[in-house]
This record gives structure tokens, sequence and C-alpha cells, in this order.
């Protein structure tokens, strides 16, 4: 994995320099900005990677509970604050962590463990492909309050629905915050195809084809005309 990009968010000076001395401790972090203002910070994090947040919860003009409430594509974020009554918040939006000031390097070290961890599963996972040999791989999805495991070999197709995706399994589906072109980069190479604009589909699990439609068990999805011989040539030979 690349070094993780962190951004510092926090509007005293003092507890930005903080942390940046800890971070510079620490080889595989690295931080792209720190900033004071949380209007600043939204426009960041809505044009760059950022890996890791840390980020001050009492600020001017935009606290840092609802400045990642706005943000859509939240990355792995861990709140430091003077005030410990935040943190039922804090850990309501999937906060890894929480830092009430001051903190030692230590805990710093605690917090930034997790992220690292959090971060370690995602990076192996979306480079784990799934192969005819059987090797199981996994995506790691949010519905609801939930945080779960979906064995790749286990999905039958995807299905968009604008800003989020419908995961269809044997015996589950899941509804999450993701796009069709986010999880067609992360399966490329896994045995599974965009066959139409609103599906993904597990060649693997198609028993048939009937027209324009792939048969998995009682499901029939569509493809597109300009896919159909290439989908044909990848599931019949």
């Amino acid at each position: 994995m690349d070094k993780i990009k962190v951004l510092l968010v926090d509007d005293e000076y003092l507890a930005l320099n903080l942390l940046e001395n800890f971070i510079k401790e620490i080889p595989d972090l690295e931080i792209i900005d720190k900033v004071k203002s949380p209007i600043k910070a939204i426009d960041i994090l809505n044009k760059t990677r950022v890996d890791l947040l840390f980020l001050d919860i009492q600020m001017p003009t935009l606290s840092g509970i609802n400045l990642l409430k706005t943000i859509k594509n939240k990355p792995v974020t861990i709140f430091t604050t003077a005030y410990a009554e935040h943190a039922v918040d804090a850990y309501g939006l999937d906060a890894i962590d929480y830092l009430l000031k001051p903190f030692s390097f230590e805990r710093f070290l605690q917090g930034v463990n997790k992220a690292k961890e959090q971060l370690r599963k995602s990076n192996i996972l979306k480079s784990e492909p799934l192969t005819n040999q059987g090797l199981e791989a996994f995506l790691i999805i949010k519905s609801e309050s939930k945080t779960i495991k979906v064995a790749q070999q286990d999905i039958l197709y995807i299905e968009g629905l604008k800003e989020y995706v419908r995961i269809v399994c044997s015996t589950e589906k899941y509804i999450t915050l993701m796009s069709l072109k986010e999880l067609t980069d992360l399966l490329s190479g896994s045995g599974f195809m965009r066959v139409h604009k609103s599906y993904i589909v597990n060649l693997n699990r198609v028993r048939s084809m009937d027209g324009n439609r792939l048969e998995l068990g009682e499901h029939k999805i569509p493809v597109s005309r300009d896919k159909k011989t290439d989908i044909m040539k990848k599931i019949f030979g």
C-alpha cells in the first residue's frame, strides 16, 4: 500500500502542530494538508484523495460532526477534541477512534494503528482476485448500520440504483452507498462483467441466456446489445 494520505483539521495551531509532529514519527503517514477552516477541509476532501482524517469537533462555522455528515465518501476518521460528550455522535458516524485532548503519543499511536488496520483490510480485499481455482475474496460493505463481509463467489449480480447499488447474493440482498463504476473497477479480473448500464453479473453464476437476458436461477438480467457477443464468448466459449 502507498503512504497513507492524511488531512489535519483543527482551528488551533498548537493542536495542528502537535499532530504534525506526531505524524512525522510514523514513516508511512503523509500529510497532504493541515487546515483551520472546516469549509476549506470540505473542499479538499471533495477534490483530493484522503485516507485518514484527523478532525476536531468544536470549530467555528461548522463542527467536525456536521462536517463529516456532508462528506459523501468518508475517509477513515479520528476525532480529536477536548469534549468527551461528543463521543456518541462521533462513533455514530463510524469514526475509528476518539482522542480526548490532551492525548499522549502512545494514545495517538493506538488510534493510528486502528486506522491502519482498517485501511490495510480494505487494500487487501481490493487486491485479492476471485479466480476459477476457487480463491475466495470478499467485499467489505456498509449496509444500514452494519459492516458486512460478502464473499464474491456468493454474489449473483449487482444492480445500480443511482447513488446506491443492490448486491444480490444466493440467499441475501444488500443495499450500500457505492457506484457501479467503483465496483466494476474493484471486481475487474474477478469473473464479473458489466453487462448493462445498470448491472454487473458474476459470469460464473450464469446458467443460460434467453434472447437478451442472462438467467441466474430465478433472476433474469438484461444485456446491452453491444456486449452480447463478448458475453457469449466469455460464458459459453
